[in-house]
């Protein structure tokens, strides 16, 4: 049986500022339909990956591969257009526009009315807009449910609404790879696991395949089928969730020494005793 050509492949990618590594012969790949959680203490390099596989740095050394394709020199919006989205750590969206708009324009990379047709608004590009306008609300926001601030200036609302409109802002762009940043950072319980529910539902209904960075270690262990860990800028170790939280590698890059029990509380989010509050 043939195996599977990933669907992201990033190889020995170096990134550099000056003097100072970001990266280092970062490896790994992503299997289509794949979660695949890039994690790792602060500092250790994983949204610069993230802004190099997405196409906001250009790496020093190394390649990044898209169903086979080498896009390492490709700019961001043509990544866009190939199909990979992504939404940001610190919510980029434009405050003063309605939910919808905001959605909307992450449908622009793949409009192919021209400027004539845009400009007075006639023929495809309406019916272009149309069909758009259709797509988003019929699929998008029914799925994310949010419909009931569709009209709603972004800046009204609470911070996890946005950051869910801003996963349906990656969405509009009918990725094939959904990258998410940091998806569930600053939410409380119930929006964390809502937004776990939406992002295995984008998995199993849509087929789209996630790469995401994380910090909050019970989701990554629930939602992925490989991770990645990243320790100053380079991988130390990736596998199945259970192989990761396991290795003394990371048990070190988290917590400075060996004692595999007290990651693996960590990991799976459970409680400090009282012994270990003291």
């Amino acid at each position: 049986m043939a195996a599977v050509q990933p669907v992201l492949e990033v190889d020995a990618l170096t990134l550099a500022f000056g003097g100072v590594k970001a990266l280092t012969d970062v490896r790994f790949s992503v299997q289509p339909g794949s979660i695949t959680a890039v994690i790792g203490p602060n500092g250790a390099g994983k949204t610069s990956l993230f802004n190099t596989i997405s196409g906001f740095y250009k790496p020093t050394a190394g390649r990044v591969k898209f169903k086979g394709e080498d896009i390492t020199r490709l700019p961001a919006p043509q990544r866009a257009r190939l199909g990979l989205a992504r939404s940001f750590q610190n919510i980029a969206l434009f405050r003063g526009m309605t939910v919808l708009d905001n959605i909307k324009l992450g449908r622009h990379a793949h409009l192919k009315t021209g400027v004539l047709g845009g400009l007075f608004y006639a023929g495809k590009a309406r019916k272009e807009e149309a069909e758009l306008r259709a797509d988003i609300e019929h699929r998008i926001i029914d799925f994310l449910e949010i419909d009931h601030i569709r009209h709603a200036p972004v800046a009204a609302l609470p911070y996890g609404l946005q950051k869910r409109v801003e996963m349906a802002r990656a969405l509009a762009m009918q990725p094939q790879v959904l990258m998410l940043d940091e998806p569930v950072a600053g939410m409380n319980r119930e929006e964390t696991e809502d937004m776990a529910r939406f992002i295995l539902d984008v998995r199993r209904e849509w087929g789209i395949t996630v790469l995401m960075v994380e910090h909050d270690m019970g989701m990554v262990m629930d939602l992925s089928d490989h991770v990645v860990v990243l320790n100053f800028g380079q991988v130390i170790a990736q596998g199945v969730p259970a192989h990761v939280q396991a290795d003394p590698e990371v048990v070190r890059a988290y917590l400075g020494a060996g004692d595999v029990g007290e990651l693996r509380r960590k990991l799976r989010g459970a409680p400090q005793t009282t012994a270990e509050v003291a």
